[in-house]
């Protein structure tokens, strides 16, 4: 089967309910399994307390784990216009997966929460995606064709470069109808093209070992 891991970090849930609306959309696709993991948290237990961070019982993965999936999902919250400390030092400790080509060619896609709709959105989503280009992965966003962040009524989060949603400066939106169709659309199409291209390479593997025997 196809594997798709959704990993993500979340402060105040935001990032998670959209996480699990794109491990949704993502087990929609026929042969696709889907794990839904967080990273690490690197802020002290009573400063979360403190700040009111909602808990998380999500299981954690570890940056090995990644060579072991075929596409993935990466949500954050946005901090100052980029991806938050924590989900930049899980992807920092990868470096071994980079150092043997481990993620070449394996596909890719980032959502991601915003305190405002010009608190850095589509910031976050681009430069989330510089380090997974470094890893040589696929990239994917949001297309037009999830017609729903045309939509002008209202807040709406996302981008074209992935789902989204926008949070409030105190936190007290919560992502949107449109917000999760959009997580859906993403990881349904990421999940989807990693099962293609996972597919085309098992039929060429095939093919240059039948080759092989035949010679």
């Amino acid at each position: 089967m196809t594997r798709i891991l959704v990993l993500y970090y979340s402060s105040y849930g935001h990032v998670r309910a959209l996480a699990q609306a794109e491990a949704e959309g993502a087990r929609s696709v026929t042969g696709v399994a889907v794990d839904l993991r967080r990273v690490p948290e690197t802020v002290p237990a009573a400063v979360r307390e403190r700040a009111g961070y909602a808990p998380d019982d999500t299981p954690e993965a570890s940056p090995t784990d990644l060579a072991d999936y075929d596409g993935f999902l990466f949500g954050t919250p946005t901090r100052f216009g980029m991806m938050a400390a924590q989900m930049k030092q899980f992807i920092d400790e990868a470096g071994g997966l980079w150092a043997r080509n481990a993620l070449v060619g394996k596909v890719a896609g980032v959502f991601a929460s915003t305190g405002s709709q010009h608190g850095g959105h589509e910031a976050t989503l681009l430069s989330t995606q510089i380090p997974l280009q470094h890893f040589g992965m696929l990239i994917v966003g949001l297309p037009y064709s999830f017609a729903g962040q045309t939509a002008s009524q209202g807040v709406v989060g996302g981008a074209p470069y992935g789902a989204g949603t926008i949070a409030g400066a105190d936190g007290s939106l919560r992502p949107t109808e449109t917000d999760i169709a959009g997580a859906r659309f993403q990881g349904a199409l990421v999940a989807g093209l990693a099962a293609r291209l996972t597919a085309g390479n098992r039929f060429f593997r095939q093919s240059e070992e039948a080759l092989s025997c035949a010679s």
